[in-house]
């Protein structure tokens, strides 16, 4: 936008049409455009050797004038590879050939960024243009061009005496470090061919160029590099993560063939979290990896991280059946091994309802079934606490697992699975002969009190339906479940409730609080009113 008569033809290469307007005298060759583009600019740009070269005829062209953004005419025709408008802009004797545009990146900056060798051997030619000039994130042309495996500009960089090839970045990283990251074999071969790269340097969270290049899995640099006398293949990152780590975490199975091939490299070697590379394998299901690591005699495949964590549990608590299967056909992997909350593998599986994984847990013969955590929870307890059908049926197909076993505060499968809502599992529990529906936690509360008092009706009514039932039971506190229901206001609950021959709905707590009184003091008029409805007076004691 704004573009003057001889900034359009300057920047689509009209070249008669611009040197006609060159001959009027009342001409400003050097207007820019409403984006600070001059004509030169323009043509530069784009190409036109013909429109640079007359413009550059006028004593009142500025070679140097940049746009809005910093970029000068040789910025731009360098950022493209336009050679010969290069060479033109580098004969006027008032240019600067460094000139960088407001994010400090130069000509040669931009020219080795996109591979533009010939450019870049030019600008190389001129004793004014510092090749290590980085931009303001610290990033010089040679970083460039490794980053992008520009290799013919990498040996020309490299050709400069005052080069420094190991120059870092603001975060540490070399040229050898993005070429090894970025997986550009050629060019790491071209920096190793010098005494003062150090295959070994890390950025700033201490990632070395082997440990980028086994984390993305290039193995061809990953053998370059090994190739070095000097290098140490097992030098972990801030977090303490080694390159077989990180290739082991990403599933490189050829990276984690190479390093294990190595004697210099501990196959069990944890990272800061206490993660070796087999805890990283199994817990991101890479089967492939975990064969090779378990292929190891020196293979240690029970060691925990600082959770106590193991791969077995690691595995089945991300859902890797393959892995766990791999795992459980090692007879010294512990099946039954906690964590520091005392979870089992089972246990976990349980708690996320993963079912192929606790049928796969299940078929070990040392497996218990029922290891409980910290509190007092069975994987049956788990699984009904959660809602996993699935799953509480086929710890029910086991003559070992006790259905009634409670946790350290009473609470049964049946009380969690009624507690929670989760009516199927209540009709699973119930269908055994062997629970008692009436089991109460430590404080006297039913799984029928839990039920009514958290409002799941549906729940109630299959509980009901059981023989000997007791809706009317209290806790130890003299509270029964209508009495709750009264409380929050359940009107649902209350008529349940009040439909029933053995509930007496004048019932008090243990501090003379009647359903009706608590209805009252709580607002809930609905409550109220079918409390004292004459239904409701014919029920209990008169």
């Amino acid at each position: 936008m704004g573009d003057t008569p001889l900034g359009w033809a300057a920047g689509n290469g009209h070249d008669g049409v611009v040197k006609l307007l060159l001959g009027r005298h009342d001409i400003d060759p050097g207007k820019p455009s409403e984006a600070g583009q001059t004509p030169l600019l323009q043509a530069a740009r784009n190409g036109h050797e013909g429109a640079v070269k007359m413009l550059l005829g006028r004593d009142d062209v500025n070679p140097n004038k940049p746009d809005r953004y910093g970029q000068t005419p040789l910025l731009l025709a360098a950022y493209d590879g336009h050679e010969g408008v290069v060479k033109a802009l580098l004969g006027r004797d008032d240019i600067n050939p460094d000139k960088p545009n407001e994010n400090g990146q130069t000509p040669l900056w931009w020219a080795a960024r996109n591979g533009c060798e010939g450019v870049v051997k030019i600008l190389l030619g001129r004793d004014d243009v510092n090749p290590n000039e980085p931009d303001k994130c610290g990033r010089t042309p040679l970083r460039w061009a490794a980053h992008n495996g520009h290799e013919g500009v990498v040996k020309t960089l490299l050709g400069r005496d005052d080069i420094n090839p190991d120059k870092p970045t603001e975060r540490g990283q070399t040229p050898l470090l993005w070429a090894a990251r970025n997986g550009h074999e050629g060019v790491v071969k071209i920096l190793f061919g010098r005494d003062d790269v150090n295959p070994n340097e890390p950025d700033k969270y201490g990632q070395t160029p082997l440990c980028w290049a086994a984390h993305n899995g290039h193995e061809g640099v990953v053998k370059t590099l090994l190739g070095q006398d000097d290098i140490n293949p097992d030098k972990p990152t801030e977090r303490g993560q080694t390159p077989l780590s990180w290739a082991a975490r990403n599933g490189h199975e050829g990276v984690v063939k190479i390093l294990l091939g190595r004697d210099d490299v501990n196959p069990n070697k944890p990272d800061k979290s206490g993660q070796t590379p087999l805890l990283w394998a199994a817990s991101t299901g890479r089967e492939g990896v975990v064969r090779m690591l378990l292929g190891r005699d020196d293979i240690n495949l029970n060691e925990p991280d600082r959770y106590r964590q193991t791969p077995l549990f690691l595995a089945a608590f991300n859902r890797h059946e393959g892995v766990v299967k791999i795992l459980l056909g090692r007879d010294d992997v512990d099946p039954n091994e906690p964590d520091k909350y005392g979870q089992t593998p089972l246990f976990l599986s349980a708690h996320n309802g993963h079912e192929g994984v606790v049928k796969i847990l299940l078929g070990r013969d040392d497996v218990n079934p029922n290891e409980p955590d910290k509190y007092g929870q069975t994987p049956l307890c788990r699984a009904a606490h959660k809602g996993h059908e699935g799953v509480v049926k086929i710890l029910l197909g086991r003559d070992d697992v006790n259905p009634n076993e409670p946790d350290k505060y009473g609470q049964t499968p049946l009380l969690w699975a009624a507690r929670n809502g989760h009516e199927g599992v209540v009709k699973i529990l119930l269908g055994r002969d062997d629970v008692n529906p009436n089991k109460p936690d430590q404080h006297g509360q039913t799984p029928f009190f839990w039920a009514a008092y958290k409002g799941h009706e549906g729940v109630m009514k299959t509980l009901l339906g059981r023989d000997g039932i007791n809706p009317g039971k209290p806790t130890e506190r003299g509270q029964t479940p209508l009495l709750w229901a009264a409380r929050n206001g359940r009107e649902g609950v209350v008529k349940i409730l009040l439909g029933r021959d053995d509930v007496n709905p004048n019932e008090p707590d243990s501090q003379d609080r009647t359903p009706l009184w608590l209805a009252f003091l709580n607002g809930h008029v609905g409550v109220m009113a079918l409390l004292q409805s004459p239904t409701s007076a014919t029920h209990g004691p008169a």
